[in-house]
């Protein structure tokens, strides 16, 4: 794959890797698209799954090691996707809120129905379910198959502004994106 994402990549904080990952491509058994809008969570936010360390069943991939998958069910209907990052396993992840299709849009209109294409990969559960991705991928590393990753080729204008969905830690601004797209789940 050309210019395929290191697992060095993963290995800073959160706000570096989520500010980083706009504009990069991520494929799930080739499906996929780039990256138009994620979230940062570390340990020290009070809205992450592994706030103040504690470790569970459900949150103990986000412990590490970098480079890592990162997947729960949310509210027990959808699948979010998280990539794990940081050196020292406290617990850091960004969750990947919106994709831009690029690749296998059929197979992904057959998994989501017909929605537009705008709307196949905006949002958390849409882009797990348009990625075909489950909790089986949980703990997977992301630089191996069934993921790709793939360096962005040109420059893209970061923002930066509150998260979405969340009751605490509201006013960090750890959601990143492009700006105008018209992918996003929801605009800056």
């Amino acid at each position: 794959m050309d210019h395929a994402i290191p697992p060095h990549y993963f290995e800073r904080d959160a706000l570096a890797v989520a500010r980083d990952l706009i504009g990069v491509i991520l494929l799930v058994h080739n499906t996929g698209g780039v990256i138009v809008e994620a979230e940062a969570y570390d340990h020290t936010d009070p809205a992450s799954h592994c706030f103040g360390g504690r470790r569970t069943p459900r949150n103990s991939s986000m412990f590490g090691p970098s480079g890592h998958a990162y997947v729960y069910r949310s509210y027990g209907v959808h699948w979010c996707l998280n990539f794990v990052c940081g050196r020292d396993r406290s617990g850091h992840a960004v969750l990947i809120r919106a994709l831009q299709p690029v690749s296998g849009i059929e197979i992904m209109q057959q998994r989501r129905g017909s929605v537009p294409e705008r709307k196949l990969c905006s949002g958390p559960g849409n882009l797990t379910q348009a990625l075909g991705i489950t909790g089986e991928l949980d703990g997977k590393p992301l630089t191996a198959p069934p993921f790709g990753l793939v360096a962005r080729s040109s420059h893209v204008d970061v923002v930066s502004g509150p998260r979405i969905g969340i009751t605490r830690g509201v006013d960090l601004p750890w959601r990143f994106g492009i700006a105008h797209s018209r992918f996003l789940s929801r605009p800056f």
